[in-house]
């Protein structure tokens, strides 16, 4: 037996897969895995003891092999997508799932994806109903725009207009707007995989009216707009507004296509923020389609909304590549759900985003306190100090927000970082100046419970 003194091979005092796995100690495991599940691990613990023997290790005994299995059950079944909470003061973290949703949109979620719904039946007649009217009506009625087009990221809905309109032809944009976002995702790469041909026009810092007009021709498919949403020029600079270019573009039966990438429903510039383009303001510049986020600024679930001219957004909307793109009901739910919170003018309440945006220095200074104090009960010397909240996922580059953050001093601040990192649920924060800092600008208000547990736990691991 595996628990005795061995000898010849040793191998051969290694148990069978039915004896290993009728160890009492498996069998809440093998109850909650089930046994086919079970077996693998059992044959892989087995396989792994074998091959330790074989270059000459002890044979291990029943319990640690069991224990083994045990193991490779929770590994396999624990999964790898986990709930963070986000005490970076990153609002918009895109490594961390973006916007956060508000409470009807999760609820909308749940309503739709447990049975069966209207996705795309007409419940009045009776027959195939389309599953874009679910968003539609609320995104024209917020932008002003005549029709609108969901599909699943704003690179998708810039892909599908590219395609569907410019497919061999030239579309002309400033070299200072030829941008790369996260991921290595550039728009002449976008241009070149959509079959459109990129004229650039201008230089780096400098794009003058002019320059567009020199580069149109009859072949002309579209005027290219791109919101340099990550980044910002300053000093000598020049661009061309998009008033000028729908002007240009309409006199020569051109449209223009306005990628806002973050895009913004609400007027940043009320929240001490530098002014993002809204939607609704290039909608009434006359550009001819609008790109933008719906997990960025929007606040709502991952998409890529398009509005603007019925003709142009149906054009999109009958392409074969739109199909690819589509959103499924959960989205099509979450989408119309957060749409409402701007139709019903409680945005900066009820979306998460907005809400954290909108939060008060002293809100964040008292919930930081708060927490200091419930930590320094325990032991643990925690300070609250002055630090910045940033948007992030590509928006507003440079601007912050003020704010107070937890302040935890540490010998090893990465070890402590590194524990807060497998806990569960997780937490991530940022080192800065020699500290540990955690921002209750992005922390949820309902798991400041359990960040605290978590903070104290990582802080025992460390004493360990």
């Amino acid at each position: 037996m595996a628990d005795e003194p061995a000898t010849g091979d040793k191998r051969r005092t290694l148990p069978s897969v039915d004896r290993l796995l009728a160890h009492p100690a498996l069998r809440a495991a093998i109850a909650a895995n089930g046994r086919e599940l079970a077996v693998n691990a059992a044959r892989a613990a087995l396989d792994d003891a074998r091959a330790r023997i074989q270059a000459g290790q002890a044979s291990p005994t029943l319990i640690s092999l069991a224990a083994d299995v045990a193991q490779r059950l929770e590994e396999l079944t624990a999964g790898t997508l986990y709930p963070v909470i986000n005490a970076t003061g990153v609002i918009i973290h895109t490594n961390l799932g973006r916007a956060p949703l508000s409470a009807a949109a999760r609820s909308a979620m749940d309503a739709v994806a447990g049975g069966y719904s209207n996705l795309e039946y007409d419940l009045e007649a009776g027959e195939r109903g389309s599953r874009y009217l679910h968003a539609e009506r609320l995104l024209c009625q917020l932008t002003g725009a005549e029709a609108a087009l969901a599909v699943n990221n704003n690179a998708g809905a810039v892909f599908l207009a590219l395609t569907a309109l410019a497919q061999g032809r030239p579309v002309v944009i400033s070299r200072g707007q030829l941008v790369e976002i996260g991921g290595g995702f550039r728009i002449p790469d976008v241009m070149r995989q959509s079959g459109a041909r990129l004229i650039e026009v201008g230089t780096t810092n400098r794009t003058h009216r002019r320059d567009f007009e020199a580069a149109i021709n009859e072949e002309t498919a579209l005027l290219l707009r791109v919101h340099s949403s990550n980044f910002k020029q300053i000093g000598f600079v020049s661009e061309v507004s998009l008033a000028e270019m729908v002007e240009l573009a309409h006199a020569r039966g051109i449209p223009v296509l306005d990628d806002l990438g973050s895009g913004s429903l609400l007027d940043t510039s009320r929240f001490g923020l530098a002014p993002e383009p809204m939607v609704q303001a290039s909608v009434a510049a006359g550009a001819d389609l609008v790109t933008f986020s719906g997990d960025k600024l929007l606040g709502g679930p991952q998409a890529g909304l398009i509005v603007g001219r019925a003709e142009l957004v149906g054009r999109l909307r009958h392409h074969p590549l739109a199909r690819a793109l589509r959103v499924d009901k959960s989205t099509l739910a979450a989408l119309q759900a957060t749409l409402l919170h701007y139709l019903r003018r409680e945005a900066e309440r009820e979306v998460p985003i907005w809400r954290m945006i909108a939060t008060p220095l002293q809100a964040l200074e008292a919930r930081a306190a708060a927490w200091a104090g419930r930590l320094q009960e325990q032991g643990i010397p925690a300070t609250v100090v002055a630090a910045s909240s940033t948007v992030g996922g590509g928006s507003l580059p440079g601007e912050t927000l003020p704010t107070r953050a937890l302040a935890l001093a540490h010998q090893n601040l990465d070890g402590l970082a590194k524990a807060l990192r497998q806990g569960r649920p997780a937490v991530v924060g940022r080192i800065a100046d020699g500290l540990l800092l955690l921002d209750p600008r992005t922390v949820l208000p309902e798991t400041d419970a359990t960040l605290i547990q978590a903070l104290i736990a990582a802080w025992q691991h460390m004493a360990k």
